[in-house]
């Protein structure tokens, strides 16, 4: 246990026993106590006088006018009593700073495990505000491994999240975190920011805008390619023009077909990160690794299934040098792009994603890869892996083991 937590729990300790113990009465009410008790005396003697019934009517006199007389050795309560009160106070105190500097020690030296408790560990850990599970803090760096368990909870249309680790995701936008822009190579602090920020807007209107999501032309996000880079813009316009197993927009965009499915409401789960830096030849490049949960149900009004699709996507961004590259300033070049897609129909290129729900799986050819967590974001996504054989140009159609 750090020392710091000791010392403060060892003053907190000591300052609960200081208030607790028993407090000396003032002189005051030991000179009203010791009246009282002449007057008790007086009366008692009188009542043995007159055959005590005076006596019993001077005490319920004194009953009901002086109610709120001063604790004294007749009408407070034992000094005993009140030593045991005290004593189990600062028992019920000690136990608590006990609890407390425990709790410390543990976030101490195991602040991720301890979040995990707090946060209910696999995904039942409700809010303060009661609105569902505790939101997960930004993603930092690579997991170490795969979310645990979630509950077993059944997708609604009210809780189209539920029974996912997708509960715990930033909603949309809010879970793409810009990092601090910083000078690096030959790039100034403020050309990374742009592009930083570029980048994001580009997230955003490929995977989160609802033209975009519903099968639409994704315009905001072509707007942001760079002319200059022929063979993406190339590729891109021939795959929403003609969609193909070499030309398919979903290696870029998250597009379903409105006439087959629509969205339970209007959020997307989103996890991820992103980072920059510094290139062999003076150029930044930056890296984006984020993982995308789309809640689906069908296109049927009285519709009340529902599917998710995972979309994880991975892409590089390079800011280069104007005076030695063909750039376009406000625009972005690509330097690689690669996407997993976890329930959605294999070997299919028509451009869109097809979600499987429980009553009625994907039309497609039996998985012919290994079984995947779509979930997993510790696995490295190379070329050619993917759940759905929609990745790289793989042919494998694999099996995810949760929605």
């Amino acid at each position: 246990m750090p020392d710091e937590v000791w010392e403060r729990f060892a003053r907190d300790h000591e300052g609960a026993i200081r208030n607790s113990a028993p407090k000396e009465p003032s002189a005051r009410a030991r000179m009203v106590t010791e009246r009282l008790r002449r007057e008790e005396e007086n009366a008692a003697a009188a009542a043995r006088r007159n055959g005590g019934s005076r006596f019993k009517g001077a005490k319920r006199r004194r009953e009901q006018v002086d109610p709120h007389r001063p604790e004294g050795w007749r009408t407070g309560p034992a000094w005993q009593e009140t030593r045991r009160r005290a004593t189990r106070r600062r028992q019920f105190l000690g136990g608590i700073g006990v609890l407390v500097a425990l709790a410390m020690a543990l976030f101490a030296l195991n602040p991720d495990k301890a979040l995990s408790w707090l946060s209910g560990g696999s995904g039942g850990g409700k809010a303060a505000s009661g609105g569902g599970p505790t939101p997960l803090p930004p993603e930092t760096g690579r997991p170490s491994g795969a979310p645990g368990k979630a509950s077993a909870d059944t997708p609604t249309l009210s809780r189209p999240f539920a029974g996912s680790p997708a509960e715990q995701y930033a909603d949309g936008a809010k879970g793409i975190v810009v990092p601090e822009a910083a000078a690096t190579g030959a790039m100034s602090k403020e050309r990374v920011a742009t592009v930083l920020e570029l980048t994001k807007d580009f997230l955003i209107a490929a995977n989160l805008e609802p033209a975009t999501i519903r099968g639409d032309r994704p315009a905001a996000a072509l707007a942001l390619l760079d002319p200059q880079q022929d063979d993406v813009s190339t590729m891109v316009t021939t795959a929403l023009d003609k969609p193909d197993r070499e030309h398919d927009p979903l290696k870029l965009f998250s597009r379903f077909d409105k006439n087959e499915v629509r969205m339970v409401g209007e959020t997307v789960k989103t996890r991820g990160r992103m980072t920059f830096k510094e290139d062999a030849d003076g150029s930044v490049i930056i890296h984006t690794d984020y993982t995308f949960v789309y809640p689906l149900t069908k296109r049927a009004q009285d519709s009340q299934e529902v599917a998710r699709t995972i979309v994880r996507r991975v892409l590089d961004i390079s800011i280069l040098d104007p005076a030695r590259f063909k750039v376009t300033p406000g625009k972005l070049t690509f330097r690689s792009f690669n996407v997993d897609i976890g329930n959605s129909a294999c070997n299919t290129y028509d451009g869109v994603l097809h979600p499987g729900f429980p009553s009625s799986r994907p039309e497609a050819s039996e998985p012919t890869g290994p079984a995947v967590d779509p979930y997993d974001r510790s696995r490295d996504l190379e070329i050619g892996e993917g759940t759905s054989g929609k990745a790289g140009s793989s042919d494998r159609c694999g099996r995810v083991t949760r929605t």
